[in-house]
């Protein structure tokens, strides 16, 4: 009967996709549909949680067909804790959206594919966390895929059009590399099931298992922004509106980190590429946040951070022991909740002071305090300053490294606090010139109002802020059950590098 929860975050948004494409003549009643599904998801995923916790890992064979032959949806505790994540998320930035849209006057003449597409790429993710095979995977990240081009390309503006377009090229490519290595791995193995291959793949030559094991973290690589292949993200992401940038940003490049830590811990112990993970993370810290502090639109800014910071999860990756991984896995839960905080945070900003350039910003913090709030407190967070959950996972990280002693790891160390200081440096830059200076008009000799040009006085809409409201606040309380996220994380990384309960669940007589 438990089981029976495990394909509900995906069919319920796939079947209210369905219902509100034809309700398309009724925003009002697709509103209520989407929160309705994704409401239910979040109840769904967290009691998904609590019975992986109690019970182990949970397995449903798509329409009766036993394992391997069949698809099998397999919820364990890391698959359920990045449902509850991710539905949290979703349901924050939906509310978001609906509050920009009745600000906005969408009501009149709403983009009816809104909400039928925003549920599909909610049923994307849930499939790559839920994924019991390398195929089905991959059908994840194609839902993910086409239903992310529709949002990032709403209103067919030029810009949009064109970063959309970067957007799906780079994507096909990864998308054409991972449907080769499955390929090459059935050929290699007879199988695409993720318990089966996990046995199965140990036996293969050792050239042929790297080579696979490359293929596969390229691929993944390009979805979750790994330097080198991060270029696109910070060219495709400021372009759509505040909220798909907040979902984009929060979830989807972790959905590829996701897939890496799975395959690497599952398909590949043993840390072969140990050093090339460590290595492509300190780049990708670096790199992201030395363009950073080059950017002059916050968009962009917190776009090369979101590549800086993958980094950090990739290198409690890269460590291959469970501290390691279970610092990266609660830095992961971080991640998502704070960096969909600050886009949002952003979409205030440029509702307010008209633009998100800084030198067009200015005196945001006199006019709006409440907007500086929501900005200050996941920024700081972001940062690592004490005592938030981002420097709880850093600490954790560098503890992590610390404990492995070689010098890549103390290189990454070195890296991981470089990386925090600078990006407090672009996170102050911003709060410095945005919030805190006096408004432009001021500064040009004006007669005051904000940095934007606008009048002072802009009410911001409720629900708008509100629902980031409400991410500011669960960013804040992860401090506050960080001890027992800890635990659920390296409970979660013992049983990842464990494998055996995986596998159990999936063949429980043992794989075939």
């Amino acid at each position: 009967m438990m089981t029976a929860l495990v394909p509900l975050p995906v069919v319920m948004p796939l079947l209210g996709a369905a219902l509100t494409l034809m309700l398309a003549r009724r925003p009002n009643a697709q509103r209520v549909v989407s929160l309705t599904v994704l409401g239910a998801g979040l109840l769904v995923a967290a009691a998904l949680l609590v019975l992986t916790s109690l019970h182990g890992p949970l397995v449903v064979e798509v329409g009766g067909w036993t394992a391997p032959l069949g698809i099998v949806l397999v919820a364990d505790k890391f698959a359920a804790l990045m449902l509850v994540v991710s539905a949290a998320v979703t349901l924050a930035v939906l509310v978001y959206s609906i509050g920009q849209g009745l600000a906005d006057g969408d009501e009149e003449t709403p983009l009816s594919v809104y909400h039928p597409t925003y549920l599909v790429l909610t049923a994307g993710v849930t499939t790559a966390f839920l994924s019991g095979d390398l195929f089905n995977l991959y059908v994840g990240f194609e839902i993910l895929l086409v239903s992310s081009y529709v949002l990032l390309t709403l209103g067919g503006t030029e810009n949009r059009i064109r970063a959309g377009t970067t957007y799906v090229v780079v994507s096909l490519l990864s998308s054409i590399i991972f449907l080769t290595a499955i390929g090459l791995v059935y050929a290699a193995t007879g199988t695409l099931n993720l318990a089966q291959l996990a046995g199965r793949l140990d036996v293969l030559p050792e050239n042929l298992r790297l080579m696979l094991q490359g293929m596969l973290l390229l691929a993944f690589g390009v979805k979750a922004a790994i330097f080198p292949l991060s270029a696109w993200l910070p060219d495709s992401y400021p372009t759509a509106p505040a909220p798909v940038t907040a979902v984009f940003a929060g979830l989807l490049t972790k959905v590829g980190v996701y897939a890496i830590i799975r395959t690497e811990t599952l398909l590949f112990p043993g840390g072969r590429t140990g050093g090339l993970l460590l290595a492509a993370a300190l780049l990708t810290m670096l790199v992201g946040i030395l363009g950073a502090i080059a950017q002059s639109d916050i968009k962009r800014l917190l776009s090369f951070t979101l590549v800086s910071h993958i980094g950090y999860m990739l290198f409690g990756v890269g460590l291959t022991t469970v501290l390691g991984l279970a610092a990266a896995i609660f830095y992961v839960v971080h991640h998502i909740l704070i960096q969909t905080t600050l886009f949002l945070a952003v979409g205030l900003v440029e509702r307010h002071g008209g633009s998100t350039v800084l030198d067009r910003l200015g005196g945001l913090a006199r006019v709006s305090p409440l907007l500086g709030v929501l900005f200050l407190v996941p920024a700081l967070n972001l940062a690592g300053i004490p005592p938030f959950s981002g420097f709880l996972g850093k600490t954790g990280l560098l503890q992590a490294g610390a404990a492995q002693g070689h010098p890549m790891a103390w290189a990454l160390v070195a890296g991981g606090l470089l990386t925090s200081l600078l990006t407090l440096y672009a996170v102050a830059r911003v709060w410095n010139l945005a919030f805190w200076r006096a408004p432009r008009a001021e500064r040009e000799g004006g007669d005051g109002g904000d940095g934007g040009g606008r009048s002072s006085v802009v009410t911001l809409p409720s629900l708008m802020v509100t629902s980031t409201a409400a991410l500011v606040v669960l960013g804040v309380g992860l401090t506050a059950v960080a001890g027992p996220l800890f635990d659920l994380s390296g409970a979660i990384a013992g049983d990842l590098l464990d494998r055996v309960p995986y596998v159990r669940a999936v063949f429980p007589g043992g794989a075939p």
